[in-house]
């Protein structure tokens, strides 16, 4: 499957479809968190926080996002 299509299909899965989606971002994350951030400008321990607080609240209720 490429990348267009799998774009393409996720606005159809499921929320708790979306929400397995979002699990394994997470989890990239983690794998390549250095490839997330620039250098120059790393996050700081409060955006970190402000970013995992946001993920969480998004994956205990997905349906309350826009």
């Amino acid at each position: 499957m490429s990348k267009a299509e799998i774009l393409e299909e996720l606005p159809k899965l499921k929320p708790e479809e979306r929400l397995e989606v979002l699990e394994k971002i997470y989890q990239l994350e983690g794998i390549a968190e250095e490839a997330w951030l620039d250098a120059d400008d790393p996050l700081t321990d409060a955006e970190k926080a402000l970013i995992d607080s946001r993920l969480d609240k998004h994956q205990r209720d997905p349906e309350g996002a826009i």
